[in-house]
């Protein structure tokens, strides 16, 4: 149960986030842009996919968040009926494309590459008896 229960929290976070952030990318002050969008996208893609294996124990609901994340961000890329365009074609929209999928990327790539415990057979370390 608290598998799935850490499954549902990290894609609802992951959602709530990329949401979060594309709003916050043409965050400026004054006339200097502070694209605060990108490093967060890149922390907290790192930090969900990574949590969320350590959480659930799964490789597959670990990739849940970064999937979850692009679901969320490419369709603000693109132009509405309205003609309005949530992620700003600039730089900075650029940078966080990149960055934030560079992020999710490496975490899955760790996830993913991490060597799995063979089926059947206890955990090895401090607690466990021989």
């Amino acid at each position: 149960m608290r598998a799935v229960a850490g499954g549902v929290l990290a894609v609802l976070l992951a959602a709530w986030f990329a949401v979060l952030e594309v709003f916050w990318l043409p965050l400026q002050f004054g006339s200097v842009p502070v694209p605060l969008s990108i490093p967060v996208a890149v922390a907290v893609n790192l930090l969900l996919v990574t949590g969320t294996h350590r959480l659930t124990g799964s490789r597959a609901a670990a990739v849940l968040p970064a999937v979850v994340w692009l679901v969320v961000v490419l369709p603000a890329s693109q132009q509405r009926a309205e003609g309005d365009v949530l992620l700003i074609g600039d730089w900075r929209g650029l940078a966080f494309l990149l960055f934030g999928v560079l992020g999710a990327s490496l975490a899955v790539g760790r996830v993913l590459g991490a060597p799995g415990m063979p089926a059947g057979r206890p955990a090895q370390g401090s607690g466990a008896r021989r």
